[in-house]
């Protein structure tokens, strides 16, 4: 990451402080939860992806930080409303918006976000930033009203389950990657190379984020979060598939059942190991890593190539 912030630091702070220009408000209130959730911002990957994907292409503009922003502001949304609609009271380590300031609150703020996002493309003529985003918000709604959907009765195969990432998680970074290459490049194969370079990621970065709750040398203690949650995650998947119809059918009633049991969720995630699953995550993740770094590699070297190639490698290699 140190040379991604080499190559990009200086654009980098600029956006930050263009983004935190793009969501004040003339609201008390307002101003100041934007002023917490500013504070609290997580890695930033998506705004580097932006402009690393723009940066490939062209020199970054004023067009590029208005499309990070864009992807930012319709992120944080999304996050706001999800702890909404998750009863999550806590986000990165603090209190989430609803915690504090209660769901209707938190529902407005992140209404209040989405708004600035459309207000901002709108204002600038950057229409095909919006089209680009907004095609990525409808698939986030519809990947996680899939899940829902098919968690009620832990009916998932591996298909559906891939499905579902793509539309809620990849589709965001998909979206970032191909917005800021458009940026610079106003060309439509490069944008759409950059599309699907970013959603092979995406789908790295969520397997990574599954390989979590289960815990490896890596990775540390397991969390059993996903478990708890009752989300069918990839190794679960493939557990499930691959395992006799006694143990199967055990799973499922512990996940069903008695997935707050701390013995029966450590002996479920012992089953998950034994059977491989662990293992096929890992090697499905990265390949998916090795796909979009082929995507990559159509493009000349540069420093700007080994920073995305550097930022590619962090989404699987990162220990949290």
């Amino acid at each position: 990451m140190d040379f991604v912030e080499k190559i990009i630091g200086e654009e980098l702070s600029k956006f930050e402080s263009k983004f935190s220009e793009a969501v004040k408000s003339n609201a008390p209130l307002l101003d100041r939860i934007m002023k917490y959730i500013i504070k609290r911002k997580g890695k930033q990957l998506r705004p580097m992806f932006v402009l690393l994907s723009a940066k490939i292409s062209g020199p970054i503009n004023e067009s590029t930080y208005r499309a990070a922003a864009l992807v930012e502001l319709l992120h944080t949304a999304t996050l706001v409303h999800d702890d909404v609609v998750d009863e999550s009271l806590e986000r990165r380590g603090f209190f989430s918006i609803n915690a504090i300031w209660k769901n209707k609150i938190a529902v407005l703020v992140g209404d209040y976000l989405l708004s600035k996002g459309l207000l901002l493309s709108t204002s600038n003529n950057d229409f095909k930033h919006l089209h680009i985003l907004s095609e990525a918000v409808k698939q986030m709604s519809e990947g996680e009203l899939l899940q829902i959907e098919k968690s009620r009765n832990l009916n998932l195969d591996e298909k559906i389950y891939f499905e579902i990432i793509k539309s809620k998680t990849a589709s965001l970074l998909s979206s970032a990657c191909a917005v800021g290459a458009w940026s610079t490049s106003n060309d439509e194969v490069i944008s759409n190379k950059m599309k699907v370079f970013g959603e092979k990621v995406g789908i790295a970065f969520q397997i990574k984020d599954d390989l979590f709750d289960y815990g490896t040398e890596d990775i540390g203690k397991p969390t059993g979060n996903d478990i708890k949650e009752k989300k069918l995650t990839l190794p679960l998947i493939y557990t499930l598939n691959n395992t006799n119809a006694a143990t199967k059918r055990k799973i499922i009633y512990i996940i069903k059942n008695e997935n707050n049991n701390k013995e029966k969720v450590k002996w479920l995630i012992e089953q998950v190991v034994a059977a491989g699953g662990i293992q096929y995550a890992q090697e499905k993740m990265n390949q998916y890593r090795d796909e979009a770094l082929v995507i990559l590699y159509e493009f000349p070297e540069s420093p700007v190539r080994k920073a995305l190639e550097d930022l590619v490698r962090y989404t699987t290699d990162r220990k949290y």
